[in-house]
């Protein structure tokens, strides 16, 4: 039977969006990669901010709250702390309070044991004013929502590549472009409007580590997100949110370099499939149906049109559901924190004899090892006891389309996965929602390869595959309506 009706996808709901810039001050301590050889920032690229999203169901209160930051990522103590704020002034609980970053490495390395190095004595102070502008743009939030329609579309970006590159002359991996592998090129675009049609917002969710600049850089930037903001904006005259994809595998094509014009370059390639998305859609809450047959003078001809949404399909995507859940992941052994120490102090001493002997490459490289178990050691002291990790994440079916946000760096084989899976509904997922400390969830065959992202993770093979099952299954029961089966909605 012929398919006579494309049906957009669509979450009509409840929504506030509010934006505040959260630049850090220049001087702050920004040594976020382990061969940089400087500690303070020395000026800002771009402005990074942050985004304060309220949802709900349409005519009802604010059921979560979604924040996005402009920053790597923080620890889990200071993740929580500004949870709770948010939860305060919300009057929701902190399991409704979402919180994920753009994951720029550019941004500022802003946790505890950075506070005693060069610049960061400034970082109690700026976590003490993000956490007041949070409270008040998630005030400001709650107050401007609004009925809106969420229209997706999907694009094809190939700015990403995997990252798991085999070196055949040093017989070893590393971390770079890796032209032997395909990345994943979805941009899951969503185009906020409200009942008459005004754009909103302009939400964009793509899968690339923000490591465009590495060490060379010495400033605060929002990597290539900040280019790719500044021309949807340009050219919608609207708000653009980024939402970072899984990405533990994939990275820019061009990266690791100290050039911000390289970081601006790959955000506007971004930008330009975010755009043609826009493109591709109809008006607001409209199906694309066949009209029937037309005899013109040669053939009979098939138009096709946009046409408003039946009380049914009205109905569809206005389904609101969902929530915050865990799942227990396998933890692999848990390194001993003395010998941790041992090789930290050691790596630091041949840094400090490498630089009294001019040998800046040696230098650099001890300083990389000695960040390694630094970053180790503050890892251990967020982990729990016993062989499993209670792994959070949410899960929100808004309509045709269900956001997803999960812990740490998962591998893009978790989008690519669901996707396979849920080919009828619009995934919007989003990791580094908190448990930074378990760094990547590989998939199995990763393991044992001497992959760069086994050496941080503290989760066991197995790991990432779990995960999609647990998400699989409360997808599945969220998935209810039987009107589905009619949808047709491939984002590739």
């Amino acid at each position: 039977m012929s398919t006579n009706q494309l049906l957009s996808p669509t979450s009509q709901v409840e929504f506030g969006l509010t934006r505040v810039d959260i630049t850090p001050p220049v001087g702050i301590y920004h040594g976020f990669w382990g061969p940089a050889r400087h500690d303070r920032a020395t000026g800002i690229h771009r402005p990074l901010t942050a985004e304060v999203m309220a949802f709900g169901p349409v005519a009802s209160s604010a059921q979560f709250i979604r924040v996005q930051l402009d920053l790597v990522g923080l620890v889990h103590a200071i993740h929580t702390e500004l949870t709770q704020a948010l939860s305060e002034v919300s009057h929701l609980s902190p399991e409704q309070i979402v919180m994920t970053y753009s994951h720029s490495h550019a941004s500022g390395w802003f946790v505890p044991d950075r506070y005693q190095m060069p610049g960061g004595e400034m970082i109690p102070a700026y976590l003490a004013d993000l956490k007041a502008k949070l409270q008040q743009a998630c005030t400001q939030t709650m107050s401007n929502m609004q009925t809106v329609n969420i229209t997706y579309a999907t694009g094809r970006c190939n700015m990403a590549a995997n990252r798991d590159y085999w070196d055949d002359a040093n017989n070893r991996y590393v971390v770079g472009n890796n032209p032997d592998s395909p990345g994943n090129e979805t941009v899951l675009v969503g185009r906020v409007t409200d009942m008459s049609g005004k754009p909103v917002a302009i939400l964009v969710n793509y899968g690339c580590h923000t490591t465009t600049l590495a060490w060379q850089n010495t400033l605060l930037s929002p990597d290539y997100v900040g280019a790719m903001r500044e021309k949807v904006e340009q050219d919608t005259s609207t708000t653009c949110v980024f939402l970072l994809g899984p990405c533990g595998d994939l990275g820019p094509k061009e990266g690791f370099v100290g050039d911000p014009a390289v970081a601006d370059r790959n955000g506007r390639q971004l930008a330009h499939t975010a755009l043609s998305a826009l493109e591709s859609m109809g008006p607001p809450a409209t199906d694309f149906c066949y009209l029937g047959p037309v005899i013109s003078a040669g053939a009979a001809l098939g138009p096709w049109a946009w046409q408003p949404f039946s009380s049914e399909r009205q109905a569809q995507v206005s389904k609101f559901t969902g929530g915050s859940y865990t799942v227990d992941l396998p933890l692999k052994p848990k390194p001993d924190p003395t010998e941790l120490q041992h090789q930290m102090d050691e790596w630091l001493a041949r840094q400090k004899e490498a630089d009294a002997s001019g040998d800046e490459i040696e230098a650099r490289d001890y300083g990389a090892h000695a960040e390694r178990a630094r970053r180790w050691l503050a890892r251990l002291k967020d982990l729990p006891g016993g062989q499993t990790y209670p792994y959070h994440y949410t899960i929100h079916r808004m309509g045709d389309a269900v956001w997803i946000t999960c812990g740490g760096e998962p591998y893009s084989a978790l989008q690519v996965e669901l996707r396979r899976r849920f080919p009828k509904l619009a995934l919007m997922i989003s990791p580094l929602s908190g448990d930074l400390q378990v760094a990547y969830l590989l998939t199995k065959e990763r393991y044992g390869r001497g992959i760069y992202q086994e050496d941080p993770s503290i989760l066991a093979p197995s790991c990432l595959e779990i995960l999609i099952d647990a998400l699989a299954v409360k997808i599945a029961e969220l998935e209810t309506d039987s009107n589905d089966e009619h949808f047709q909605f491939s984002p590739n």
